[in-house]
């Protein structure tokens, strides 16, 4: 199986999408170490990324999901994947039955209280509004309102998409 957690900067898609895949015995991947230079450089400035620039990015991604399908192993991708075209481009070939997507969700507000706390390389606090305009939440997806612990959270997707807990110690 592999796993899609998405949402916005600041939904929990990393910390989640971590320990997600260490329960689950299966590989992390944060799609966020896939963008380019000048794509980090953009957002650091505070401007968000066009379809054009986000295309290679998502070939690269695609790449990494049909990898891990091709060869059996599963995995978690943190992605944004804001519009259903992003989520269609990487799911692209691979059967649907493969592929969960995770809807990470909490209120603009709490979301916004998390950026002021964190420092991120280049995900620019001001970009959350574009991050929400962006958004095209979607139909086919476990919605998960990440207001909990990690571990809470972490359980509830487990449960639902039915994943044993291989936990690695």
């Amino acid at each position: 199986m592999i796993v899609i957690l998405m949402g916005v900067s600041g939904s929990g898609k990393t910390t989640i999408g971590e320990l997600l895949a260490q329960h689950a015995g299966i590989v992390f991947a944060d799609a966020d170490d896939y963008h380019s230079a000048a794509n980090k450089q953009k957002m650091a400035a505070g401007h968000a990324l066009t379809d054009e620039d986000r295309q290679p990015w998502f070939e690269t991604l695609h790449s990494l999901l049909k990898g891990w399908f091709d060869s059996g192993t599963g995995g978690v991708l943190a992605c944004s994947a804001l519009k259903e075209k992003y989520r269609a481009a990487l799911m692209d070939g691979i059967p649907p039955a493969i592929i969960r997507l995770v809807s990470l969700e909490l209120s603009k507000e709490q979301i916004a209280e998390r950026l002021k706390k964190r420092h991120h390389e280049f995900m620019n606090p001001a970009l959350l509004d574009s991050q929400f305009a962006t958004l095209e939440v979607p139909e086919n997806a476990l919605h998960v309102l990440n207001d909990r612990t990690p571990e809470e959270v972490v359980q509830e997707i487990m449960t639902s998409l039915h994943l044993s807990n291989e936990k690695r110690t």
